[in-house]
């Protein structure tokens, strides 16, 4: 893919065990025009294999949860919410 494709920034915020994969709390992450969850999800995974061993991965942009469909925006700061274990 060529380097332009790449022309909107988004914040990645991540929590528990999706922070320690991406080691780092919060990370600029780069993303075409018109990118949707789910083709962010896919880059995630393929950057980040540890992400798939999950059993749910949610999304939250702009404080609401998203669906694969959702297309991002310049700016967005998108939410990274792995599974809740509880005791």
């Amino acid at each position: 893919m060529h380097r332009d494709y790449y022309s909107m920034k988004i914040k990645l915020v991540a929590y528990g065990i999706a922070k320690d994969i991406l080691t780092s709390k919060e990370k600029i992450w780069e993303v075409g025009e018109g990118e949707s969850v789910a083709q962010l999800k896919q880059r995630l995974f393929e950057k980040h294999p540890a992400f798939a061993s999950l059993s749910k991965l949610s999304f939250a942009v702009g404080e609401e949860y998203q669906e694969d469909s959702f297309l991002l925006k310049d700016g967005d700061e998108v939410v990274i919410i792995p599974p809740v274990s509880g005791g």
